[in-house]
């Protein structure tokens, strides 16, 4: 069996002429015909060329790879337990599902407290503002994304510099506006951003404390690119000290292109050049200039990378490393490699719970970790963070939590527009009957029905995980954050038991069987 898609998707806006009938080896229809008009991804390269390698319409869609992994989350079950209580007084009117704590905090010296040990990864388009209301709404951590400044209109640079981003300040201000003492926004820069002294600005301007260093461009691994179709607009963002290709500013390829002749410009992000001495000098500069905690992002590179990667941090006593899994949502990878570059979630987690522990038995500082890549209920949670305890501390989940943002926002103006839809009638007919958590929300925000409905949208889905959580805690007599382990869990193949190195049912029923 192959285990990826067929040459036809919505993420290309691709389809197969034959879709029951495919020759699974090349993804192609099994019989290609010469009457076909080419609707698969080969009959879209043929007329666009190096175009039909990225996903279509990125402005206002998120993606997520199509490939079916041999192994994921659904290969483990979890756990449930008759006796005892961790985490509360043994007693029936104490451990109960409601009760169980999720409280964490973020940082190793400088401590933020969490509702949950979830953070919303890093975004910068499409429902921004209420992804981060959202999450300040929540109590829990969101990141501005990489490559927020070229959006922004009113941008003022000076020698290639920020000295003013009104958007990005927007956006730190929106979170804090609604924050209630949880959770933190966090700047990240890619390695444009840092060329444009993106962190500098924030931190020394805005009062940012958080910052996240991205080894790495655009969506996990590959450099962020973009299309141009103006001669303009590529001069403009050559201007402001991004790679181009071809150079605008060539006459030959500026008459050229005014002529309709060669390519259309790309803009592409830089991918970091850097060594541990660049980064333990900009991680002493940020701390200079006034940042208390210092975060990395990357993707499921080459098992060595990842392990240098955590040395870095390690010895520069960084706070938080996410790592990124493939099979997650992105919006600016190529489709090729979204579905077929790096490690699976679940292979990245337990190569990170080896290496930490290694780590941690020779005496390393260990930084906080996060695993993201396609995480969205409460089981994936659960299963995240029993797979990595006690050295993975937090579950991001990003598209999920912005599927909820655009989900809340669509539906609150077509609330707003009288025309409910069919599907949310039952509820009722006002956004205080249709969105559920707005009593919530009442106890601590005046006026907690004019919030918007994105933002109540991704506290409602929080909420929602929250509830989950909690449950799958009480199921295991856990009513701590900090008490869930890996023995929450059982690998239910072969494969899964020895790639996670987890305990089997049988396993267990062996150990038990000769204690008898």
């Amino acid at each position: 069996m192959s285990y990826s898609p067929a040459l036809g998707s919505t993420i290309s806006n691709t389809k197969m002429r034959t879709p029951e009938n495919i020759s699974p080896y090349s993804g192609m229809c099994a019989v290609c015909t010469a009457n076909c008009i080419g609707t698969c991804e080969i009959g879209l390269s043929a007329l666009r060329g190096s175009e039909a390698t990225y996903p279509y319409r990125r402005d206002i869609n998120q993606f997520a790879s199509e490939k079916d992994y041999p192994l994921d989350f659904s290969h483990l079950s979890i756990n449930g337990r008759v006796f005892g209580a961790l985490g509360c007084e043994e007693n029936a009117d104490e451990a109960t599902y409601p009760k169980a704590k999720t409280q964490t905090v973020f940082g190793i010296k400088s401590k933020v407290k969490m509702k949950m040990p979830i953070i919303l990864p890093a975004i910068a388009k499409l429902n921004w503002r209420d992804y981060y209301v959202g999450a300040a709404l929540a109590g829990v951590a969101v990141v501005i994304g990489e490559d927020a400044i070229p959006n922004d209109k009113n941008l003022v640079l000076e020698n290639g510099k920020v000295v003013s981003s009104p958007l990005v300040a927007e956006m730190v201000n929106d979170f804090r506006k609604h924050s209630r003492g949880y959770g933190e926004i966090i700047m990240q820069a890619n390695y444009d951003d840092e060329n444009s002294g993106v962190l500098d600005y924030v931190i020394s301007k805005l009062g940012v404390k958080s910052v996240e260093l991205k080894f790495g461009q655009a969506a996990k691994g590959i450099q962020g690119m973009g299309r141009i179709n103006s001669l303009e607009e590529a001069l403009r963002l050559q201007e402001k000290g991004y790679l181009i290709y071809p150079d605008p500013s060539d006459p030959t390829v500026a008459e050229n292109f005014k002529s309709g002749k060669g390519p259309v410009f790309e803009k592409i992000g830089k991918l970091p050049i850097w060594n541990e001495e660049i980064l333990k000098n900009r991680i002493a500069r940020l701390r200079e200039l006034g940042a208390d905690r210092i975060c990395f992002k990357t993707g499921p590179f080459d098992p060595k990378d990842l392990v240098r990667i955590l040395k870095i941090a390690s010895e520069n006593e960084a706070d938080l490393v996410t790592f990124d899994g493939a099979g997650g949502g992105t919006g600016n990878s190529p489709v090729k490699m979204m579905n077929e570059w790096g490690m699976p979630t679940l292979y990245l987690e337990s190569m990170l719970y080896n290496i930490l522990k290694r780590m941690d038995e020779k005496g390393y500082f260990l930084p906080q970790v996060a695993i993201t890549g396609g995480f969205t209920l409460e089981d994936h949670i659960f299963k995240g963070l029993a797979l990595g305890a006690p050295y993975i501390q937090f579950v991001a989940v990003g598209r999920a939590a912005m599927a909820a943002a655009m989900v809340g926002k669509q539906v609150g103006e077509l609330i707003e527009a009288g025309n409910i839809p069919k599907e949310y009638q039952a509820f009722g007919s006002t956004k205080e009957e249709i969105f559920a958590c707005i009593r919530e929300l009442k106890l601590y925000y005046d006026k907690a029905e004019d919030l918007p409905p994105g933002a109540v949208g991704v506290y409602s889905y929080i909420s929602r995980l929250a509830a989950g959580v909690k449950q799958l805690m009480a199921l295991n007599r856990k009513f701590d954050i900090k008490h869930i382990d890996r023995t929450d869990i059982y690998p239910l193949t072969d494969l899964a038991a020895g790639v996670t190195g987890l305990a089997t049912y049988e396993d267990v029923y062996v150990r038990e069987l000769e204690k008898l």
